[in-house]
């Protein structure tokens, strides 16, 4: 029997551009996903399988109205995108470091789906921060000029 593990042992395909100023060659990396929502449902939700019960784990099914859940994907198939290419620890690096760090995150259910299910989508209450006194965190930008 051969276990799937997904695209992680697929080796990227390269192109050489020049670079700007130098005259040298620079290496573009292709990307196996053209989007951080092709990712979702080509290669993470097939491979990450848990059950939804609203009880010990929590989904939106309009995942996209989340900002953090948008934000969270995207790292993830940036990270994966970039450890794919590494054949010797990359896939484990991935797994620990991002997927099941981030996943545990948004599938928590007092995590960003908390207020919603695989059926129905509610609208996230965003924190409502009161601003600070002027001048207790100054601008670095103006700082460092």
């Amino acid at each position: 029997m051969t276990i799937e593990i997904g695209r992680f042992g697929e080796v990227a395909s390269t192109s050489t551009e020049p670079a700007d100023n130098a005259g040298e060659e620079q290496k573009q990396l292709k990307l196996v996903y053209g989007s951080a929502e092709e990712f979702l449902h080509e290669q993470l939700l097939p491979t990450y399988v848990r059950s939804v019960d609203g009880r010990s784990a929590q989904w939106c099914i309009e995942w996209y109205f989340h900002p953090e859940a948008v934000s969270r994907i995207e790292a993830l198939w940036r990270a994966w995108e970039h450890l794919r290419l590494d054949g010797a620890t990359g896939i484990s690096v991935w797994w620990k470091d991002h997927a099941d760090h981030h996943m545990s995150v948004l599938l928590d259910p007092r995590g960003p789906f908390h207020k919603c299910d695989m059926k129905s989508h509610r609208d996230p209450v965003h924190l409502e921060p009161k601003k600070a006194p002027i001048g207790w965190f100054p601008d670095v930008r103006t700082q460092l000029a």
